[in-house]
């Protein structure tokens, strides 16, 4: 089996030089995050880093606070007529784009087109839209063909990819080509003369920028104050090289250290290690539907006998229970759709001779698969080595092709079989917003083609799905995710292999720090 230590074979041996306490010359901040930038379009990829890319030169409709609900950003206010069918959502006076061209009701519009092709939420706004217009230069509506109270919420989920505001000649490219342009309309801007992939990614103040005038100040709410006049991403691959960098103060922040260097970090009283959010991110091993082996739902099944959370949760984060949790279904733990449907499935004793049974049964034969491992991303590639360990031992042919977080996003995006350079299961890892509920869970859609990278068809989640919507409360809402975890643990559109308490360590003169994900509005050096 594999275990922490081997999954990360981290040189991590000795001690870390002592830390620097001054803060660097300038309003400058460093930041480490967990794998390269993979790409430039927050719409068209869900990665993480390119999320939380996109919230540094965009801005969005709507923000979201700690308990999910949704606040005005760049819109000043909306009303709802014609029985909730009608919705006018007016923008906020002075909104600029970062070339100085005003942000116009078009703009938005057609950035919410772009992104309803892509977004789960979003695809339901489209599947019961009339008309999305936009009736003057500060005004869009939406006339819908039924009431839909989530409107607001959707449009301001921060669950990729997130409704960002571009300009409308950008948000007019086809949603699965991807954008160039970095012309944003948020707190930071891009300088695209000191990009250097693999290496650096540098942000500066947008000191035209707005913010909201309104009250919040958690995840997406309230007013984005952008307090360093530079942000530079450093992309450090290896683990040990990135704490190091900490410790001798050339970097003020590194996103994700694994447990090893964290308990190094922790005896430093010049950092702070602290949770990235107080909710669990759960994790994901991701099938492909398209093509053998896991086109075929038995083989799907056969790896749930075997699968124990524990495993990956520990590659992850360590042997300390209180790091994880490893009774995870398809909802985020602790949020009030999580469940325990279809659980035993998990959690009954485990059998790897059930599951090379179920594996004979289903193939005859010892199938080929292929498992993407990123080799800069901590968690996702121990959950890479710990499943593909499993898949050998049950009686795959493995082939573990390693690369970095980059490649594995571009890689993921085809959809040709394993000869042509395809694959079968891949890792990632999602923030614990992401799988809260069906409206905006990517993961859980069964729309074939349509559905997220993996492309599972399944009628029944997506008919569960719909009565989801309809339902009037929480406890039919909840009833519904029941029936929505028994069927995912059917049909495996992927294998929930746990969710980990994500730590993120950083100079202790760093305050303001805002909660959930990496966000650098708000957050200032003492």
């Amino acid at each position: 089996m594999i275990t922490r230590r081997s999954a990360l074979a981290l040189a991590a041996g000795g001690s870390l030089a002592a830390p620097a306490l001054s803060q660097p010359a300038g309003r400058v901040l460093r930041f480490v995050p967990t794998s390269d930038l993979s790409s430039l379009d927050p719409v068209w990829t869900t990665a993480n880093v390119v999320r939380h890319h996109g919230f540094m030169i965009y801005d969005t409709l709507f923000g979201l606070d700690d308990t999910f609900q949704p606040t005005p950003q760049m819109a000043e206010g909306y009303t709802v007529d014609d029985e909730g069918r009608r919705c006018v959502i007016t923008l906020r006076k002075g909104l600029a784009f970062h070339d100085g061209t005003p942000v116009l009701a078009r703009d938005v519009v057609a950035s919410l087109r772009r992104w309803m092709r892509r977004n789960s939420g979003g695809q339901f706004i489209a599947a019961n839209l009339d008309e999305l217009s936009a009736t003057d230069d500060s005004r869009l509506e939406f006339r819908l063909r039924r009431p839909q109270p989530r409107l607001i919420a959707l449009l301001a989920s921060i669950t990729a990819p997130v409704a960002f505001i571009m300009p409308e000649a950008v948000a007019a490219t086809d949603p699965f080509t991807q954008i160039r342009s970095v012309n944003g309309s948020g707190p930071f801007r891009l300088r695209p003369d000191e990009f250097s992939a693999g290496n650096r990614v540098v942000y500066e103040r947008n000191q035209t920028y707005v913010p909201s005038p309104g009250p919040g100040g958690e995840l997406t709410s309230g007013p984005k104050l952008a307090r360093f006049d530079r942000i530079e991403w450093r992309i450090i691959p290896d683990p040990a090289t990135a704490a190091a960098a900490l410790q001798t103060g050339e970097v003020d922040w590194y996103e994700a250290p694994p447990p090893e260097l964290l308990e190094m970090l922790t005896r430093n009283r010049g950092f702070r290690v602290e949770a990235m959010d107080r909710r669990p991110a759960p994790a994901v091993l991701r099938f492909n539907h398209l093509h053998p082996p896991f086109n075929d739902k038995a083989l799907r099944q056969a790896i749930l006998p075997a699968l124990d959370q524990r495993d990956f949760m520990e590659a992850c984060v360590g042997d300390n229970p209180a790091d994880y949790v490893a009774e995870c279904g398809f909802f985020t733990p602790g949020t009030p759709l999580a469940n325990d449907a279809g659980l035993g499935a998990l959690t009954k004793p485990r059998s790897l001779d059930a599951a090379r049974a179920l594996v004979r049964a289903a193939s005859g034969a010892t199938l080929r698969m292929r498992v993407l491992h990123p080799t800069d991303s901590p968690a996702s590639g121990a959950i890479a080595l710990v499943g593909a360990d499993l898949f050998k031992r049950m009686g795959f042919d493995v082939d573990l092709v390693s690369a970095d977080w980059s490649t594995v996003v571009q890689r993921r995006a085809s959809r040709e079989p394993l000869e042509a350079g395809g694959w079968s299961v891949f890792p990632t890892t999602v923030n614990a917003p992401d799988f809260v509920d069906p409206a905006i869970h990517f993961a859980l859609r069964g729309n074939g083609r349509d559905a997220w990278l993996g492309w599972p068809s399944s009628p029944r989640i997506e008919t569960l799905r719909d009565e989801w919507f309809a339902a009037v409360d929480l406890p039919a809402q909840q009833a519904l995710a029941r029936q929505i975890q028994d069927v995912a643990f059917d049909e495996m559109p992927y294998i929930p292999v746990g969710a980990y308490r994500s730590r993120t360590a950083l100079k202790q003169g760093l305050q303001g720090r805002v909660t959930g994900f990496p966000i650098f509005w708000n957050l200032q050096a003492a």
